[in-house]
């Protein structure tokens, strides 16, 4: 990419796409398009061709989705499953019609089965059953990374997959039914500090284990990626390590100063039980996380007291 190369960030308004947004223009980029979900609905086709035809980007990353937690995800299973699918395939699509110069495609590590070996390696895609809580938003995006695939293998298109872990940073959801695990805890405990609540209750046992990617990690290897990785096989994004869901509360308890105790409703779902990322292929392209999880989260928790804080009161 040129500092003057036309650049079309979806979703350039949530956590991850916001992030490749500051970090593209923190390296000097400055030829941008950007439409919010207002003035663009990338569910729809004609709306998206229409886009491309007009402004035609030559770089584009496709950081849209329609994502959310446990409950959302295992709610709106016809939702994330069809919004998601149209999204990626209207983008993907248009962006071979008109031509564009390179593609990044953003998924889950979602995508690899429920108990596929630790690390996930790329090549375990496919090679078992999925999570059945978040499974229509897994399919969407094992989707949208063999449609990369094919625009590359039939038409010569060079559209990359890259597969991030858990994410957190500025822009996170903290709705309680729609987040994912780390923003929920960080508005959980924030409320019961602020109310002086003797306890905080947290879903199922606290013993799966996560890793955990800040936003700002994660632009910086896209940007990289998009500017070194021009390859069919997916690329998984994330630190190599992870932590307990139980450890993790207790780093967001002390982060945020709560001191009362932590019940944990076992009759509640855990979800999948480990989601480590083999992230060797990543390194062996020269790029490492820098933001480790206990300093991301004090970042994360600052976002949340100078913009979400309000929600409290709701």
């Amino acid at each position: 990419m040129h500092k003057s190369s036309k650049i079309y960030v979806a979703g350039h308004r949530g956590m991850v796409g916001s992030a490749i947004l500051r970090k593209l223009q923190d390296e000097g980029y400055t030829n941008f398009v950007l439409r919010t979900s207002q003035e663009l609905d990338l569910r729809k086709q004609s709306e998206v061709e229409n886009f491309f035809s007009i402004e035609k980007p030559e770089y584009v990353f496709l950081a849209a989705a329609k994502v959310g937690g446990i409950v959302a995800n295992n709610t709106y299973r016809a939702d994330f499953l069809y919004e998601n699918l149209a999204i990626q395939n209207n983008i993907i699509h248009s962006a071979y019609l008109t031509g564009v110069r390179k593609l990044l495609f953003l998924g889950s590590s979602c995508i690899y089965p429920k108990l596929a070996p630790q690390p996930l390696k790329e090549e375990y895609l496919l090679s078992g059953y999925l999570e059945p809580t978040n499974e229509p938003y897994a399919i969407a995006k094992i989707a949208g990374i063999k449609l990369c695939e094919a625009y590359r293998s039939q038409y010569g298109c060079d559209f990359i997959s890259v597969m991030p872990t858990n994410l957190y940073g500025p822009n996170d959801n903290y709705d309680l039914q729609n987040s994912h695990v780390l923003p929920a805890m960080i508005r959980k405990f924030h409320e019961a500090k602020v109310n002086n609540a003797p306890n905080v209750n947290l879903w199922g046992t606290g013993s799966p284990m996560r890793e955990f990617l800040h936003a700002d990690d994660m632009a910086a290897a896209c940007v990289y990626l998009m500017e070194h990785y021009s390859e069919p096989e997916l690329v998984n994004v994330g630190t190599g390590a992870d932590v307990t869901i139980k450890e993790l509360a207790e780093t967001v308890k002390k982060i945020v100063g709560f001191e009362g105790e932590l019940i944990w409703d076992t009759s509640k779902p855990d979800g999948t039980p480990r989601k480590l990322m083999d992230v060797s292929k990543l390194h062996s392209y020269g790029w490492k996380h820098r933001i480790e999880l206990e300093k991301g989260i004090g970042m994360a928790y600052q976002d949340f007291l100078d913009h979400h804080a309000s929600l409290r009161m709701g």
